[in-house]
């Protein structure tokens, strides 16, 4: 206690002031509430292992940094993440892993944790992902094919095969023509700056594709739009961003529910026209 102008008052931390926070945020968003301890109880030292599971619904910056760098978080499925959880989690590489989730986010057919290596010969479809680029992905897409491998996924190279100029359009149809006859999951296209793939592949019937630019609008694209079609921009973003992007936007499954019905009333306008055609 610290007494100023003849009152007494007591110095609160940052952990105290983060667990306040937690709580008035849960109570707002109606969340269950966890039974951490009071600000007056002693503090546990920081976890610092390499797995920890968090059992709250909602997830600060603190859980993150009590784990140690390049671990591994399991939270609740729904669980939010703040926005600086998730900066914490980028920047010392620690895997967020929702609960019912299996490798790489991916849920398992029986709802058990698939294992870590995965076959990627003769994949199923669902592990395959179909990717190709212009000229000015190229470089981007080559390494973005072996590190799928990495991920588990088989990858189908629509091309291009060299840096010689070549027409985004017909590579993106490539791609998307895939996704939206299901011989494919997903879909990855990269360009100069991605903006051109994402409008041609748009026009196939069945495809949802977004042009991601960071983690944020990978996972959103995912969990908000049910996307099955990512285009990069090859000369926009490194390689470490891209992996990164290509990871999130790969593990984040679709949230439905009223996400669902948006989806749905996009999907709508499609048919319609479809219908006058």
């Amino acid at each position: 206690m610290h007494e100023r102008f003849g009152k007494a008052y007591r110095v609160v931390d940052e952990r105290e002031v983060t667990e306040i926070v937690r709580q008035v945020v849960e109570r707002t968003l109606g969340l269950k509430s966890s039974s951490a301890p009071s600000s007056s109880s002693p503090k546990s030292p920081p976890k610092k292992g390499a797995t920890v599971t968090i059992e709250r619904s909602l997830v600060t910056e603190r859980d993150v940094m009590d784990v140690a760098r390049g671990g591994e978080v399991r939270v609740p499925q729904g669980a939010i993440l703040t926005p600086l959880a998730r900066e914490q989690a980028m920047a010392r590489q620690v895997r967020i892993v929702f609960a019912g989730m299996g490798e790489n986010g991916r849920v398992a057919p029986d709802g058990a944790p698939a294992p870590k290596t995965a076959p990627v010969v003769a994949a199923a479809p669902d592990r395959t992902v179909a990717i190709g680029s212009d000229h000015g992905g190229f470089d981007l897409k080559g390494q973005l094919v072996t590190y799928l491998g990495e991920l588990g996924y088989k990858a189908h190279d629509c091309g291009t095969s060299s840096s010689e100029s070549v027409d985004y359009p017909d590579y993106a149809y490539a791609v998307a023509k895939l996704v939206a006859d299901g011989r494919a999951a997903w879909g990855i296209i990269v360009d100069g700056v991605g903006i051109g793939s994402c409008m041609a592949a748009n026009k196939v019937p069945g495809v949802r594709a977004a042009m991601c630019y960071d983690i944020s609008t990978a996972r959103n694209s995912r969990e908000h739009n049910n996307a099955n079609v990512l285009t990069l921009g090859g000369q926009m973003i490194g390689l470490n961003l891209a992996r990164q992007i290509v990871e999130t936007w790969l593990d984040t499954p679709f949230a439905g529910g009223r996400h669902k019905r948006r989806v749905d009333k996009i999907m709508d306008i499609e048919k319609r026209f479809l219908k006058a055609g």
